[in-house]
């Protein structure tokens, strides 16, 4: 019988075969979007450091001219690889010129840079990354009527059975591949809106929170592209009555999970106040369709806070108010946030800067 295609891709390699394929991933031009392509390469690796630098035209991603238009990847995170299985790896990257300088869109070595700076304070980051599916022929959120609507919010979130989870087989499908590469996720679970789900993404220390995010979020790209299913991270997909999508971003420093670390929380939270706007900027595109004071938001146009309120724009958890140490959850970021400058700015703020 000749092989068919699903029988080429479960082919196991032959023993004496030391080659392996590398993945390698980078963030796009829109800052948004992810690209990849496969090489081979000596095996087995076993350390970032092992592999070579590469190069794409980034005239077609539209990170540079067409008259100059190579672009190098520097390998920066290792992961194991669940679509092709043994010792084959995904290799998250960034973005640089033939001369060695980070191209615009490349901003993990900036974020990197910060982080660097104070390495003995141990940050922290939980990632809580929002999603929705939608039906690839009408571009609606997964089990909705076409052109019309479910019933009213409330039996979705964390709901079992046909008519309360859409896309489950998918949401299955991410958390095994990602525990396979070796990606930090804590859990997942379906979300108010139906159609819409989470995984989180965490803890994770400094640079590695951005580079787990980034390559959960491809194995996610990867998945629903097999599934025929589109992925979205619009910050609020369905105009009404609905909730939208966010990407919270849970913090902590040593300091802040150590005895007294109320206190230093607590002026975390006062630097996020003072810097308000400057973090808005940075929270994701559309973030104003979602930040309205409703549907579990606080209004972008003030910051808040609270102990246990997911009507705030931060949210301190009621532990960390009675062990008085912890962390504290930002509520502001949406859905598509570049996670390298939103760890980053969270640290600056929080931790590098001081106000005068």
């Amino acid at each position: 019988m000749a092989a068919t295609t699903d029988d080429l891709l479960r082919l196991e390699m032959p023993g004496d075969e030391t080659r392996i394929i590398a993945e390698y991933i980078w963030v796009g031009g829109s800052g948004l979007d992810l690209r990849s392509k496969p090489r081979t390469l000596p095996g087995p690796v076993k350390s970032v450091s092992e592999l070579p630098k590469w190069n794409y035209d980034g005239s077609s991603t539209g990170q540079a001219p067409g008259e100059d238009s190579e672009v190098i990847l520097y390998p920066q995170a290792i992961f194991r690889d669940p679509f092709r299985g043994g010792d084959n790896i995904l290799v998250m990257c960034d973005c640089y010129t033939p001369q060695g300088e980070p191209i615009p869109t490349n901003t993990r070595c900036a974020a990197n840079k910060l982080f660097q700076q104070a390495p003995e304070t141990e940050p922290w980051f939980g990632l809580e990354q929002e999603y929705t599916l939608l039906d690839k022929e009408h571009k609606w959120p997964l089990g909705w009527p076409v052109n019309g609507y479910p019933a009213p919010q409330g039996p979705y979130y964390c709901g079992v059975g046909a008519d309360k989870a859409w896309g489950r087989r998918i949401v299955d499908a991410h958390y095994k591949a990602c525990i396979y590469a070796g990606i930090t996720i804590s859990g997942t679970n379906g979300e108010v809106m139906p159609g819409q789900w989470e995984f989180q993404v965490g803890p994770s220390i400094g640079i590695a929170a951005g580079d787990h995010l980034w390559v959960a979020r491809y194995l996610l790209e990867r998945i629903t592209e097999m599934e025929g299913v589109i992925l979205s991270l619009h910050p609020k997909p369905v105009r009404g009555d609905w909730n939208g999508a966010g990407c919270h971003c849970n913090f902590s420093t040593k300091a802040m999970r150590e005895d007294g670390g109320w206190e230093v929380i607590m002026q975390a939270v006062k630097n996020l106040e003072l810097r308000h706007k400057e973090h808005i900027l940075a929270y994701g595109k559309h973030n104003e369709e979602r930040l309205t004071g409703r549907h579990e938001t606080a209004s972008m146009d003030k910051f808040t806070w609270a102990v246990a309120s997911r009507g705030t724009s931060v949210r301190i958890g009621r532990d960390t108010e009675a062990k008085k140490k912890g962390y504290m959850e930002d509520r502001r970021p949406a859905s598509n946030i570049d996670p390298y400058v939103v760890t980053s700015l969270v640290f600056q703020t929080t931790t590098l800067w001081k106000p005068s």
